[in-house]
């Protein structure tokens, strides 16, 4: 594998659309038995990445998003957290991704940001998830699917005590740019910058003009890579419009099937809208871009073919900088805040 930090701000990049869904597609229960599965039987997931591969993902997203001991407690399997890891990791190496991201998600752990003990016990929570993986090869952790910046940042604090592998950062955020607890995206961005994340990223359901708009405000504000993945929705159809109400018609004689048609999915309804997805993105300044939700491998091969052999769009003075090989913040910003979030950990 190569070093992902020498493509940062440089090649165009697609991560693989999350494993589960397709999981859960074939009947399997995911919450109670995906663990076990991973386990008992790893060629289910090693066939569903060999789909990303063929369609030509550049990042293969590891199964390890409940790693956290507390979220494996909760499935009775917190003494096989080792084992899941090494599983999971060899799952997707055998297929020889250029990048392998080492998902990792909120750990579950109720948390009082005014309480010095449950943020440290939640930090701790994440440090020893990120100590699973101590001399793994592994391209960076991806911190995914955190609703609050707290959150993060105690998932940040956690990794740098253990682990300088660079750390890819996402949060959910809807199309006001709010979070599900009501933090900004700019205070979740900002908490990702200054405890270290190499990668800006965000997660949304919203339309494309509100994903680039997103996108073009973290741009402006940072000189790092940014993340954007976009949640595709397929709706049960039948369930959906079996008993529609008065106010979704318009006293229209055709009406019915056009609300039917909108409810059928969510703004990235089709792999082929990924296309267009693609070019406004990377013109507004993302480099790593990744379909989730109900995506399939061909979503995420629409983004690997929109983007494939391009490089990212940069600001004309950021382009200069990094053509010159002027320092990036990349490593500056890990270097300079070690030490920070060390003291403001210390017992």
């Amino acid at each position: 594998m190569a070093d992902i930090q020498l493509r940062f701000l440089k090649d165009m990049l697609v991560l693989s659309e999350p494993v589960w869904t397709e999981l859960a597609r074939l009947g399997l229960n995911v919450q109670r038995d995906g663990e076990l599965t991973l386990l008992l039987e790893p060629e289910v997931f090693e066939e569903a990445y060999k789909l990303d591969m063929l369609v030509g993902a550049q990042c293969l997203v590891t199964p390890t998003a409940s790693l956290a001991p507390m979220r494996l407690a909760q499935v009775r399997m917190e003494q096989r957290a080792e084992e899941l890891a090494k599983t999971a990791l060899r799952v997707v190496r055998m297929q020889n991704p250029q990048h392998v991201l080492v998902e990792l998600g909120p750990c579950g752990l109720p948390l009082d940001p005014s309480s010095r003990a449950s943020l440290n016990e939640n930090s701790d929570q994440y440090k020893r998830a990120a100590r699973l993986f101590d001399g793994e090869d592994f391209d960076a952790f991806f911190l995914n699917g955190f609703t609050r910046a707290v959150d993060l940042k105690c998932a940040l604090i956690g990794l740098r005590k253990v682990s300088d592998a660079p750390v890819l950062a996402s949060v959910q955020v809807d199309a006001a740019d709010m979070l599900p607890s009501g933090d900004t995206l700019r205070d979740a961005v900002g908490v990702m910058a200054e405890y270290g994340a190499q990668v800006l990223g965000l997660s949304t359901a919203a339309p494309l003009d509100a994903a680039v708009r997103m996108t073009q405000s973290i741009r402006a504000e940072y000189a790092l890579p940014i993340l954007v993945q976009l949640e595709v929705r397929k709706r049960n159809l039948e369930e959906e419009v079996s008993a529609p109400s008065a106010a979704d018609f318009d006293n229209e004689a055709d009406s019915g099937n056009e609300v039917r048609g909108a409810m059928a999915a969510g703004p990235y309804a089709e792999p082929d809208d990924m296309v267009d997805v693609a070019d406004a993105l990377r013109a507004a300044g993302a480099q790593f871009l990744r379909a989730t939700g109900d995506a399939t491998p061909a979503y995420t091969g629409a983004l690997v073919a929109a983007t494939d052999d391009l490089d990212v769009v940069l600001p004309p003075e950021l382009a200069a900088r990094h053509e010159s090989g002027e320092p990036e913040a990349l490593d500056d910003v890990a270097a300079r805040l070690r030490a920070k979030i060390s003291r403001a950990l210390e017992h």
